[in-house]
């Protein structure tokens, strides 16, 4: 029925936004010592999981889009494949920022309505280019990562360690999605994107 649909649909958003994420693979890092960071390193570390945190709920928001739009049960499978791991990396975020003394982003229900909008038209806009965006995505989120990388205090080997297996995680999804028949997406569409990305992740570092 459409209405149990609409229900479950309905719960995956409280669930990403309100719930404590889980993780079937142990935390990166998890068995690193918690370096001693100055009161600066620690706030820009926090800072930068919490983007990468909302990046985390954007892609739940973004996949759901895509999968109840799509029409192709192999592409349906592949984005809930990549929404089961970035469920992960949400958890491994949301680990790190409480470690860290850090607290999540204020606006997690207005990133996940923009991302899920976005999916929803990417998905409506045939496989090709629903698959396009989502390689798209996952190409300029490693790109972000690279960026964290080397921004991220040198001794902080937890953090470092979270965003260096998410990044290897997303290159597989961007491989996956090209491999199923992904469409180059035009530049003005890339552009769009990153500038809607930077607006988030420079909102996303303070709120």
């Amino acid at each position: 029925m459409v209405s149990d649909s609409l229900i479950v649909e309905f719960d995956k958003v409280l669930r990403t936004v309100l719930a404590p994420a889980r993780s079937r693979r142990p935390v990166p890092g998890d068995g690193a010592p918690e370096p001693s960071l100055s009161d600066e390193a620690r706030r820009h570390a926090v800072g930068l999981m919490r983007v990468n945190h909302c990046g985390e709920i954007c892609a739940q928001a973004l996949y759901q889009g895509q999968s109840l739009t799509s029409r192709n049960p192999e592409v349906r499978d592949a984005l809930r494949q990549a929404a089961d791991e970035e469920t992960e990396h949400l958890a491994w975020t949301e680990q790190r920022i409480a470690e860290l003394g850090g607290r999540k982003s204020l606006l997690n229900f207005f990133w996940y309505g923009g991302a899920l909008t976005m999916g929803l038209i990417a998905g409506r806009l045939g496989e090709r280019w629903n698959l396009g965006f989502l390689a798209e995505t996952e190409r300029q989120v490693e790109a972000h990562l690279d960026g964290h990388l080397a921004s991220l205090p040198a001794e902080d080997g937890r953090s470092r360690a979270i965003v260096d297996q998410m990044r290897l995680d997303e290159i597989k999804h961007a491989d996956t999605a090209c491999a199923l028949g992904a469409a180059e997406l035009p530049p003005p569409v890339k552009r769009a994107m990153r500038l809607a990305a930077g607006f988030m992740t420079r909102t996303a570092y303070y709120l």
